[in-house]
This record gives structure tokens, C-alpha cells and sequence, in this order.
């Protein structure tokens, strides 16, 4: 799969603008909104302004980008009051329970986290 925007893809639409999303972070490499269903009191996706369809079809060209989704994870954290901790979740292919073909990351928080996730 290309790396390329797809107009099918509803992360690609959101990052165009087609969509209407709360962006409550936005850099040259990603945005930050909320999740439209929250498994936690704050529940925000941080996804790349470049399509790329899962980790799976990332490499080591896109190493940089990947640390941007980091870094940006981190400062919307520190955003969102979250010193007691969170937890960043990147969910890759069908049994890793990725439903929408966009990397993105999950930053959960507002509640105490338990392990085994699922």
C-alpha cells in the first residue's frame, strides 16, 4: 500500500479538513483529536499527516515520523493534566484490534490502567 493520502481513507479526510474533528494538538507531521468513542475519561488519537496504513507498512524512512507521534503523545499528555500517567496504544492489523487502515495512536488516560489490556 502506497504512502500516499486516499481519499477513502476517513483519517486522510480529517487531516484534509473534509471531516470536521476537535484537533486539540497539530504540528507539520500530525494532529491530535479525541476519540469518537472513549475507553477512558481522556481518550485522544494522535494520527500522521502522511498516510501510512499500520506500523506494519512502516520503516525506517518513517522513523522520524514515528517519534513525532511520540513526542506530540507526550506533550498533549502533559496538556491534558495526565501526571499520574497514561498509556499509548497502537493497535496493527485485525487481531491487533486497528480498525481504521491510518496509523495512530491511542492516548489514554484519567484513570488507573490495568494489565492485561485485552
Amino acid at each position: 500500500m502506497s504512502n500516499s493520502a486516499s481519499s477513502d481513507c476517513l483519517f486522510c479526510r480529517i487531516v484534509a479538513g473534509d471531516i470536521p474533528a476537535n484537533r486539540v494538538y497539530e504540528d507539520e507531521f500530525c494532529i491530535g483529536f479525541p476519540d469518537i468513542n472513549p475507553q477512558a475519561p481522556t481518550h485522544l488519537l494522535i494520527i500522521p499527516k502522511q498516510h501510512i496504513a499500520s506500523t506494519a507498512k512502516s520503516d525506517a524512512k518513517d522513523a522520524a515520523l514515528l517519534g513525532s507521534l511520540m513526542s506530540a503523545a507526550a506533550e498533549i499528555a502533559r496538556s491534558e493534566n495526565l501526571s499520574k500517567g497514561y498509556r499509548i496504544v497502537v493497535n496493527t492489523g485485525d487481531d491487533g484490534g486497528q480498525t481504521v487502515n491510518h496509523l495512530h495512536l491511542h492516548l489514554l488516560g484519567g484513570r488507573h490502567m490495568t494489565w492485561p489490556p485485552g
